[in-house]
């Protein structure tokens, strides 16, 4: 089946056809480096993130280019609030962001260029405009004249004359129309600025994503992504400017996210619902903030709320759980006496991972359905528990063989997400309380973490055994205390952090 996306551009899907065979040229928006990211920020580079990985996965050799815009307007307003220069601001910033998106989990750009890195491609694009006759100098400043491109308006729809001067669109009277827009600024006192055949000056911000992109990608590259409010002016701008100083097509393919709103209304300063995502980050692992994201298709609205992180917390469980108990499973090998599995059964256990594997395909096929594609990972995930809790594992090689095929398409189907299954296993995961805890309730004295939890699950099954339920609970009340929960399964009990938010 082939991939098919949905085009702004032509505003209809249409089936996925890079200009070369198994390879993809992507170029996606990046921030404008003055403060933290908030979580609509996120949002639109996690899609991205997610498209990428998947065309890697159906493989496609992905080019993926994010430029990193470090002087603008925001910048050196910020500088001046604080006193510092913008390079520093810039600077500061910019590693915050990667420090974020680390953090989310979302792959580091094939290239990531600045626009301090560009400028003499800049300044050699708005000359060819002005030679062109599609642009034009006043005091300085370069303006792109909108009504010299007869298809301005293609990307968002809009009819050139029926746009008004003023949202979203620089007043400026010195401007022959007030749809034109700056290609290039004058310089003002105290701000950065280079040399150009118009004078002192800076790159306007719409300049940018056009020249990063053809220098990094050529024309006419695959896919051009970003959220829906730059459609217009941010990529319609790109589109003229690029297409009038070429002739040539600019992009093959638009692709563009939906918004996200703060429980049901737009995120603002104002509202007291600006969240940023190293905050978010504090309370929600990177997976369940990922997975709340790719419950909704990445063109719709997105509404985010503490009540849905707290759900995919509880999802996130669902979908790991299965692939956590069996990894414990074959360690431990406990024998629990569990009828055996008919035939249709074990055939079922069987077909199942390849069942989900071509459904998580289809649908993100069509158009990068992730809420699809994670239903078909839950279908598996239910076959999966389902059969660990009517038969376990125990020392059944047949049953182990199947459940490690389902367990590791989970982890896979998963990773094409970039939702990681956060390891229970490891000798990180038990504070050095829990030595003291097993001492005091196993007669435990030795100093590995794993040993004592493994100590404590023992003498708790001694004392269910006994009856004893004041200790019992006491070990369970002890490493909830932690932040533990004990879980019995058919092939013995274990012990599970569970992520509070």
């Amino acid at each position: 089946m082939a991939i098919r996306v949905y085009n702004t551009l032509t505003r209809c899907k249409q089936e996925f056809v890079p200009r070369e065979p198994g390879v993809v040229a992507m170029y996606v928006c990046g921030p404008t480096v003055y403060n933290h990211i908030h979580i609509g920020n996120a949002r639109t580079f996690l899609t991205f993130d997610v498209i990428r990985r998947y065309l890697t996965f159906r493989g496609f050799d992905v080019r993926f280019v994010q430029n990193i815009t470090d002087v603008d307007d925001k910048i050196i307003a910020r500088a001046n609030e604080e006193g510092r220069q913008p390079a520093e601001v810039a600077a500061e910033y910019t590693l915050a962001f990667q420090s974020a998106m680390d953090a989310l989990g979302v792959l580091r750009p094939t290239v990531q260029p600045k626009a301090t890195e560009t400028i003499d491609d800049m300044i050699e694009m708005t000359g060819r405009l002005i030679e062109r006759g599609h642009a034009y100098v006043v005091d300085g400043d370069v303006y792109f004249s909108v009504r010299s491109f007869p298809e301005y308006g293609k990307l968002s729809g809009r009819n050139i004359d029926d746009l008004e001067s003023g949202a979203r669109v620089d007043v400026d009277e010195r401007k022959r129309d007030p749809l034109d827009f700056a290609l290039w600024k004058s310089a003002k006192p105290g701000e950065p600025h280079w040399t150009s055949p118009w004078g002192e000056g800076r790159p306007g911000w719409h300049l940018e994503c056009s020249v990063m992109s053809e220098r990094e990608l050529g024309l006419t590259f695959d896919i051009h992504g970003g959220a829906s409010d730059l459609i217009f002016p941010h990529h319609e701008n790109e589109i003229a400017q690029s297409e009038a100083a070429t002739g040539e097509p600019f992009v093959r393919y638009w692709l563009h996210g939906g918004l996200l709103q703060v429980n049901q209304e737009k995120m603002s300063k104002s509202l007291g619902n600006f969240l940023l995502l190293r905050d978010v980050l504090e309370r929600y692992s990177a997976p369940v903030v990922r997975l709340l994201m790719l419950q909704t298709h990445y063109r719709s609205p997105l509404d985010f709320s503490t009540e849905r992180l707290d759900e995919a917390v509880r999802a996130y469980e669902r979908l790991v759980t299965p692939v956590r108990n069996f990894n414990w499973a074959k360690r431990n090998r406990a024998v629990v006496e569990l009828p055996e599995a008919t035939a249709s059964v074990i055939e079922a256990l069987e077909a199942a991972p390849a069942a989900a594997r071509e459904a998580f395909v289809e649908a993100m096929d069509d158009d990068f359905n992730t809420a699809g594609a994670l239903a078909a990972i839950f279908d598996l995930v239910r076959v999966v528990n389902g059969f660990l809790e009517s038969h376990g594992i125990g020392g059944n090689a047949r049953y182990a063989a199947r459940l490690e095929v389902a367990s590791d398409t989970i982890a896979e189907l998963l990773g094409v997400l970039g939702v990681a299954v956060l390891s229970q296993e490891s000798d990180s995961q038990y504070p050095s309380e829990v030595l003291g805890l097993a001492r005091d309730f196993a007669g435990y004295e030795g100093s590995d973490a794993n040993a004592a939890v493994d100590a404590l699950l023992a003498a708790r099954a001694v004392a269910r055994s006994e009856r004893n339920w004041a200790a019992a609970d006491g070990v369970r009340d002890g490493l909830a205390a932690l932040g533990f929960v004990i879980e019995d399964t058919p092939s013995g009990a274990r012990v599970s952090y569970r992520d509070r938010g």
